[in-house]
């Protein structure tokens, strides 16, 4: 059974293969994919087999009137259902694979069906590459090529960006000093600096805030370059990335020559910039303002070797190639960060150690939370939370002074007043009109003409 992290892994693996066509990277789009489905393609939980170009275009049509979401696989129709590969083939085939370590997965399956250990229709060679995709230590060592190492440059603004995190100075803070850190996207093409900014931490929130003002400032990339940190790596920045149609690179690790522009920039900031600086007596608003005062009138406007011009001129030569996000509301929406939460018995979880409540028809379900960062400080703001890509509610604090004063409802029958008058309903459902006696006797009107 498919859960929620791998079927967004498999929708991921799906928009990479058809990105560059949405992308406007491919001139001849059947050409592109006639190529795709010359070989076989690993996909996980699938395995490798080969797709049609037919598939591709599903693909497409999916993701253009659902997004990512459409690229999702369904769930499977017995679902719930446990098909494992048993315990005594999981010892063969870790035998087999000790004593012969070369084989490669479609190898190593023939072997086993020809030892007897299973046969074809106990185990399909589909289950076969899902169980190794599971089990690193049995699967198939992968040969490693060395690959030529050339400087490349792209022809057109926003192709890509690089990215990547550079050690800053130490601040005080108080009566301690805290490293910086400087968080930059640079456009290949112009050298330009998108947005970079001076941060305290070095994590994902940190990146997504600068990324997303990047956005703002210079519009949307094709492709986004950069290391294997686990703040690139990790899945929600993949998520952003493919929500925006834009894709999402790792450059090869150990390799920091792959990522040069970058690794330029930040030796020009470090000779250029924080030379020239007295980091004892500046606080992280004031280093930030002075950088941005830096990059705006020296690094962006001052003529850059290779370009024959300053990157700012470049990057606003090719204006007309900016491609601006349509709905700033959906930009927000796709920089939410997302968790996955269980709700419990009484309709709360726990987010940031933080106690939220919602509807108590979720209870005993998985959902998915978004939201931003800063909304954990507003007791008044909801979190939203989605199931299966679908909005589906909102929750909010837990407010335990008026849960305290909250009366409860209670079980069982409701007690009714011994002394109470019956009220009897008549047939259609309308009550009869009550007449008191004592009333119209008190309240009996005079006689006509003085009439006794």
């Amino acid at each position: 059974m498919l859960d929620e992290k791998e079927r967004e892994q498999i929708a991921l693996k799906k928009f990479a293969l058809i990105a560059p066509i949405l992308n406007g990277q491919i001139s001849n789009q059947r050409e592109y994919l006639n190529k795709l489905a010359s070989s076989p393609l690993e996909i996980s939980r699938f395995g490798l087999r080969r797709y049609t170009i037919k598939t591709f275009q599903w693909w497409m049509y999916l993701y253009r009137r659902y997004g990512l979401d459409g690229l999702k696989p369904g769930y499977r129709s017995d679902r719930g259902k446990s098909r494992r590969v048993s315990a005594a083939m999981a010892d063969q085939i870790q035998a087999k694979r000790e004593s012969a370590p070369g084989l490669n997965g479609i190898l190593l399956y023939d072997e086993l069906v020809k030892n007897g250990v299973f046969s074809p229709d106990q185990l399909s060679l589909a289950t076969f590459y899902r169980f190794l995709a599971r089990n690193p230590n049995v699967s198939p060592n992968s040969d490693v090529k060395t690959k030529d190492v050339k400087r490349f440059a792209h022809q057109w603004i926003n192709e890509l960006w690089q990215s990547d995190i550079m050690y800053g100075p130490y601040l005080k803070l108080g009566r301690i000093k805290k490293q910086t850190y400087l968080i930059a996207f640079i456009d290949d093409a112009s050298r330009l600096i998108t947005h970079a900014q001076f941060s305290y931490e070095q994590n994902f929130t940190a990146v997504r805030n600068v990324f997303k003002d990047a956005i703002l400032r210079r519009g949307l990339p094709k492709l986004v370059y950069s290391d294997n940190g686990k703040v690139y790596r990790c899945n929600q920045m993949a998520v952003i990335c493919a929500g925006m149609g834009c894709i999402l690179l790792h450059a090869e690790p150990y390799s920091p020559s792959s990522k040069g522009k970058i690794e330029r920039f930040f030796l020009t900031v470090r000779k250029r910039f924080l030379s020239l600086l007295e980091p004892d007596t500046i606080t992280i608003d004031e280093l930030n303002l002075r950088f941005w005062r830096w990059l705006e009138e020296d690094y962006q406007r001052k003529i850059h070797s290779s370009l024959g011009m300053s990157p700012l001129d470049f990057f606003m030569s090719q204006a007309d190639r900016v491609r601006l996000f349509p709905n700033l509301t959906l930009l927000d929406e796709c920089f939410l960060l997302r968790v996955t939460r269980k709700i419990n018995h009484d309709a709360t979880f726990s987010l940031e150690t933080i106690l939220y409540e919602t509807d108590p028809q979720f209870v005993g379900t998985r959902m998915e939370i978004r939201f931003e960062p800063d909304w954990l400080n507003n007791p008044s703001r909801p979190v939203f939370l989605y199931r299966e890509g679908t909005k589906t509610g909102e929750a909010r604090q837990v407010d335990f002074h008026a849960n305290a004063r909250l009366k409860r409802r209670k079980r069982g029958r409701p007690v009714q007043q011994k002394d109470a008058p019956s009220i009897f309903v008549m047939e259609n459902g309308i009550n009869p009109p009550t007449v008191s006696f004592t009333e119209l006797i008190d309240n009996k009107p005079e006689p006509i003409g003085g009439e006794k």
